[in-house]
């Protein structure tokens, strides 16, 4: 039994909360709005954004980030991508030495064009710094349906500590080393994911589906093995488990938010229905800058790019893709 401090009360925050209090965990959660912390206090629930999973006794929510991580040997970080450096820098003074920190966050921090480890080893140089990712929806987390992750350190040993922490008879766990290749592919499959949306409010079949998943998962491992990722962990769980999960299901945020920009809303108007933060359409702009440095030619990244900056519209950009140059398949 540990004690563990979860930063984030998000859906996903939550689930891996309710999963770690039914392990005999004792869990702490905090989120920096406080009025949500006060609802999550007063239902027992996160009605917001997990309706329908109940608390655990087991699972407190907290006003204060140091009430959170007093005495916990594991800090989970469930926030978005984009503040998960701010969120680290606020947690640093309640961080002990041995204090593992995992982290749920799938994406590029758009100002720095850094990986999550990469940030966090900036704020804590020797941190012992996990990775959980995989295939994974928090709506059936919540509810304790099998689900398999991967955790991914440098250190095989910590890993395997955060392995134990999670694992249950419906939560596999697997470790992992390859933590660059681990990131990228929970960061890059949300912006596939938007393309294979995009397809689908364009009323496009199983075939483009199929096609935009399959040469996505190409770009993924292609930018990933450049930048020091190992290309069979794009063939695991956290590479095309990830990408498959996240492109078919209507769990998924990004495919929802590309349904509704291939059926001709605006982008305000997909993310203000969603609600939630959609990490695919940061990531898509880091990734075509970071592609762009070192010379890697994503052409679906590039596309999706257009299409949500409005540069082209999504037929004009998914008809560009179809008629590239012919090519070897593995050219």
């Amino acid at each position: 039994m540990s004690n563990i401090g979860v930063i984030g009360a998000g859906s996903w925050g939550t689930a891996l909360a309710v999963t770690l209090c039914g392990n005999g965990h004792n869990v702490k959660m905090w989120d920096i709005d406080k009025s949500h912390v006060e609802a999550l206090k007063i239902n027992k629930e996160n009605k917001k954004f997990l309706p329908g999973v109940p608390f655990d006794e087991k699972l407190t929510a907290c006003d204060a980030m140091d009430e959170t991580l007093h005495d916990a040997e594991v800090v989970l970080f469930s926030v978005p991508t984009q503040h998960f450096g701010s969120a680290l820098h606020s947690a640093l003074p309640c961080i002990k030495e041995n204090t593992v920190i995992v982290n749920v966050a799938k994406g590029i921090e758009q100002k720095t064009l850094k990986r999550m480890s990469e940030i966090a080893y900036e704020h804590i140089p020797k941190s012992k710094y996990v990775v959980l990712s995989g295939p994974s929806h928090a709506e059936e987390v919540g509810r304790f349906m099998p689900t398999t992750l991967v955790t991914a350190c440098v250190d095989l040993e910590t890993a395997e500590y955060v392995q134990d922490v999670f694992i249950s008879d419906r939560f596999r766990v697997y470790t992992h080393h390859d933590v660059i290749g681990v990131e990228f592919g929970g960061a890059l499959k949300n912006i596939i994911a938007l393309g294979v949306g995009i397809s689908d409010g364009l009323g496009y079949g199983d075939n483009a589906k199929a096609a935009m998943i399959t040469r996505g998962l190409g770009e993924i491992a292609k930018l990933g093995v450049k930048l020091g990722a190992e290309e069979k962990t794009f063939s695991g769980l956290t590479g095309i488990g990830d990408l498959i999960v996240t492109c078919t299901s209507m769990h998924s945020r990004n495919r929802r938010c590309g349904i509704m920009i291939g059926e001709g809303k605006s982008l305000k108007e997909a993310t203000e229905k969603i609600g939630m933060v959609v990490e695919g359409l940061f990531t898509t702009e880091a990734a075509c800058e970071l592609a762009r440095k070192v010379g890697v030619e994503m052409p679906i990244t590039e596309s999706i790019y257009h299409i949500i900056n409005g540069n082209i519209g999504a037929k004009e950009a998914l008809a560009g893709l179809m008629t590239r140059p012919r090519k070897h398949e593995h050219e």
